[in-house]
Order: C-alpha cells, then structure tokens, then sequence
C-alpha cells in the first residue's frame, strides 16, 4: 500500500513523464518543420518511450492499490534556434528528471517503501542512459560547428534509431 505522501509524487512523475512525451513530439514536429527526419525519428522514438514510463507509473500505483490522478499536462515549447539547442533542451531537460527521480528515491527511503525503491531503480539506471544518448548527440553537434555537411551525417544516424536496432544493442 502507497502512503498518501508517495503516491502524490508518483502521480507527479507519471505527470512529468508525459510532459517529457509530449515535449519531445513537439521537438519532433520541429525537426519534421525543418527537413530534419533522422532527428525527428530519433525525438518520435524518445517520444514513445517517455509514454511507455509514464504508464509504467500508471501501472505501478494501480498495482500498489493506489489511486492514479492524471493532471494538465503544460504545453511545451515548440520552436527552437538549431538543432544545437534542442539538444541542449534535452539534455537539461533529462538531467531535471534525473533529479525528480533522484527525489522519489529519497521519499520512498524516508517512507521504508521498499517495493517503491525497488520499483525507482530501474529508472534510476534509465536516466544515465538517457544522459547518455542525449549527451553523445550532443557533443557530435558541437564538434560539428558549422559544417552543414555534418548535420546531414548526423540526421542519417539517428534515422536508424528503431526500437529494433535498441534491442540489438543492449543484448
């Protein structure tokens, strides 16, 4: 059973974990608006995912006999300077939900609500994941500076993202 306390912060985090769906569809819708469809493969695919953790929360508070409360979820923002910066908005975006689930760690051992720890690591691991990713396309995008032809190497490698081609890769 959830206490009253850590089943709030769950529902904010399934709340936060749609947030970050919806804003990486607008990223899509973006890259889609510039031409730029190996990147808005790569941000529809981040899309799916972040969906999929937020019903991992969904699932989990109904599991623990707890009462899901979906709230308004905030309009993201839909216009970015380059891809450079939108990748720059992921990364600070994904090191703030490291930091809410950091939290929900910390209130489930303040609770003694082990089945709750248990349930946040996974997620602890997926967040140094997700840094990574972010963080690896990142930097190819600042040591490619000006160079137009490296964006389009860029945008044919993160076409190939595929829930496939994640699979093969972490076996």
């Amino acid at each position: 059973m959830l206490s009253e306390k850590m089943q709030a912060a769950l529902n904010k985090q399934l709340n936060a974990e749609l947030y970050s769906s919806y804003l990486y569809l607008a990223m899509n819708a973006y890259f889609k608006s510039v031409s730029l469809d190996g990147f808005a493969n790569w941000m529809h695919y981040q899309a799916q995912e972040e969906l999929t953790h937020a019903l991992k929360f969904y699932d989990f508070v109904n599991q623990r006999g707890g009462r899901v409360t979906l709230a308004q979820v905030d309009a993201p923002p839909t216009e970015w300077d380059s891809p450079l910066a939108v990748f720059e908005a992921t990364l600070a975006h994904e090191q703030k939900v490291t930091g809410l689930i950091n939290d929900l760690v910390e209130l489930a051992h303040e609770e003694h609500d082990h089945a709750t720890s248990i349930f946040l690591q996974w997620f602890v691991s997926e967040q140094v994941e997700e840094e990574e990713s972010v963080g690896g396309v990142l930097e190819q995008l600042r040591l490619m500076g000006e160079a137009k032809g490296g964006l389009f190497m860029i945008d044919r490698e993160l076409a190939k993202r595929s829930p496939e081609a994640e699979s093969s890769t972490s076996e």
